[in-house]
């Protein structure tokens, strides 16, 4: 259940939210959201796969955190174990809420069922004293207009790859160190092969806008596949 409501420094002056990583706060997930904005930043820890909406044509792209549903193999207690968090887990537990239509300027909600509201004086403030923002509150902020402006605009991307054919259903499977098996699937992948096919034309069309960077960060991403399994050895070992 959720209990989206309009951040507001009078109803949610004393209002503190749990910063720290856990599973217990909400970061216990395979994947999370991201936008092809932060490409960049998520390939160094990540791998970039895309899955497509229930139901609809239209895909989004994922951080793979893990191999199996709730496993985060970056959570390490309370600690975030890589260089990088996505924007999609940042921001927990605010988002943006707009009019019904989707048009006009952005507010700031928060989730006040979610896990990440704290008691008493755990957590962090969102407001001082004088009911001003804090720091933590404007950073949130930051990340809100950054992770919202990137969705809105990664349907000219999404819409660049299926004008090229440019993705392709995806499996992996890996063996761990005690011999069980663990297969991916439902995911897509840049298809290398036929953006190498591609002409300079669509190249440099897809390079004007933008385009291109990202698709090249994605397909770096991978590597990023054979450092998951070992994470998920590692833990398994450890275990």
């Amino acid at each position: 259940m959720t209990s989206h409501a309009p951040l507001d420094t009078n109803s949610h002056r004393d209002l503190r939210v749990r910063a720290d990583a856990g599973t217990e706060w909400g970061d216990g997930v395979m994947a999370t959201l991201i936008v092809p904005s932060e490409f960049r930043r998520v390939q160094a820890d990540f791998p970039i796969l895309f899955r497509r909406e229930a139901g609809q044509g239209r895909f989004f792209a994922v951080a793979l955190l893990g191999f199996e549903t709730g496993e985060n193999l970056f959570l390490d207690g309370a600690s975030w174990d890589a260089g990088y968090r996505p924007l999609s887990l940042a921001i927990q537990p605010f988002l943006i809420g707009r009019a019904a239509n989707g048009e006009g300027p952005g507010q700031v909600h928060v989730d006040l069922a979610h896990p990440r509201i704290a008691e008493g004086d755990d957590g962090v403030r969102l407001f001082d004293a004088n009911g001003l923002a804090t720091p933590f509150l404007e950073g949130i902020a930051e990340k809100l207009g950054e992770l919202d402006e990137g969705y809105r605009e990664s349907g000219a991307f999404f819409d660049a790859l299926a004008g090229h054919d440019l993705l392709e259903p995806f499996t992996f499977e890996v063996t761990l160190g005690d011999g069980s098996l663990h297969s991916l699937v439902g995911f897509h992948i840049i298809d290398e092969a036929r953006l190498r096919a591609l002409d300079a034309d669509a190249l440099g069309a897809l390079h004007a806008a933008g385009h291109l960077m990202p698709i090249f960060m994605a397909l770096a991403s991978l590597s990023q596949l054979a450092e998951l399994a070992r994470r998920k050895n590692r833990r398994r070992r450890d275990g």
